[in-house]
């Protein structure tokens, strides 16, 4: 029996289709696993992305809200990050299924490039991994070579992406997202 070209090329595709309605599952049963008993209006890291102070030398630096988000900003994101996640490896962009599945070992890696380094000496710096993208937020003078740490961080491996987002003055306007006041 003659087997047709187009059933080969259907197989991966249901495959993937298969696995991203399986992370689809997992994610949306964590999610509302933890939701049972969740102020709505809390403010959290519900999907554990690596969040970390690379450095804080500057004490009024208003800290990035990071990875956090209220319980539905992160059931609305739940779909669009496993689209996201899975579009890398659909892509044949990485040999992981979900590109979250790189952050992890992308913050362990900048955390020690990073240890004790002098070049961040008058900074205060957070650190958020999504995705294979890293985000650089927080502040420093006006010295501080942004670029280095750019080329720096995109240089980590299985980074994709890197955006530095560094105010020079504490009481300005910051250039990211910070945790809203409290009520």
């Amino acid at each position: 029996m003659r087997k047709h070209k187009a059933v080969g090329r259907i197989a991966p595709a249901v495959r993937a289709a298969t696995l991203a309605l399986a992370i689809i599952v997992i994610v949306s049963a964590a999610a509302n696993a933890q939701s049972t008993t969740a102020d709505p209006n809390e403010i959290r890291n519900w999907y554990n992305d690596p969040f970390f102070a690379l450095s804080s030398a500057v004490d009024a630096c208003p800290q990035p809200l990071g990875p956090r988000m209220t319980k539905a900003d992160a059931d609305d994101d739940a779909h669009y990050r496993v689209e996201r996640g899975t579009t890398c490896w659909l892509a044949h962009k990485c040999s992981k299924p979900n590109s979250y599945l790189y952050d992890a070992d992308i913050a362990q890696a900048i955390r020690t490039q990073f240890k004790d380094d002098a070049s961040l000496a008058g900074t205060s710096l957070w650190i958020t991994v999504q995705r294979r993208f890293v985000y650089a937020e927080g502040c420093a003078g006006a010295q501080f070579d942004r670029a280095a740490l750019e080329r720096r961080l995109s240089a980590v491996a299985d980074v994709e992406q890197v955006f530095v987002r560094v105010s020079v003055d504490p009481h300005a306007p910051p250039p990211y997202k910070t945790m809203p006041p409290s009520r």
